[in-house]
């Protein structure tokens, strides 16, 4: 039990700290409908439990050996987290429901993938932290620890979704707007950056 509560610990320390995934989720649990909100709440912990587990068995390492390959992830990721922001800033607050309301489920799929899974700068973190905790685990214990860092995915994600749901009602559409040009003017800033790290690459 030990293990699984030191990959809880972990998992919830690696994914509360605010990003792209939490500014998405926020963004859609300021919806009117909580079906929905939970739903994408769902979509989202699948896609970081997925990195989670390719980034514990080592995808980082194939970004290390094709540096082409991570480029132009590196790349394609920064333009589409910018063309996200962009949308939140553009989008309006309205009693019938936020901008993440009325999207279609395949642009919540393809949205929520995109700010998991093209984020380089987290496969890379998040292979160098399950990694290095891989390394002090046995083979019986490193389901339970994996376990673990997937039931933190779960609890923050589900328990932030269902906090906000809560206080939706509270909020007027004002209030709202400014959320989601706050969560839009974020996004954009992570996506710039990434951009900026494209650049680099080949500015030295």
């Amino acid at each position: 039990m030990h293990v699984y509560l030191r990959g809880l610990t972990m998992g919830l320390a690696y994914v509360a700290p605010i990003g792209a995934q939490n500014l998405f989720v926020i963004q859609s649990a300021m919806g009117p409908s909580r079906r929905r909100a939970f739903l994408t709440a769902l979509i989202v912990t699948f896609f970081d439990v997925t990195l989670a587990l390719a980034c514990f068995f080592g995808i980082g390492a194939l970004m290390e050996r094709f540096p082409l390959l991570a480029s132009l992830i590196l790349l394609a990721g920064s333009l589409v987290v910018i063309w996200i922001g962009v949308g939140l800033l553009r989008s309006k607050a309205a009693p019938e429901g936020g901008s993440a309301a009325v999207k279609p489920w395949g642009r919540v799929i393809a949205d929520a993938c995109v700010v998991t899974w093209f984020n380089p700068q987290a496969i890379i973190d998040g292979t160098m932290l399950l990694g290095a905790f891989r390394a002090t685990l046995t083979a019986g214990e490193a389901p339970l620890f994996i376990l673990g860092s997937a039931s933190a995915s779960c609890l923050w994600f589900f328990g932030l979704t269902a906090v906000l749901s809560v206080f939706r009602g509270k909020l007027n559409d004002r209030i709202l707007l400014w959320i989601n040009r706050v969560c839009g003017c974020v996004i954009i800033f992570y996506g710039l950056k990434l951009l900026w790290s494209f650049l680099s690459r080949f500015m030295g």
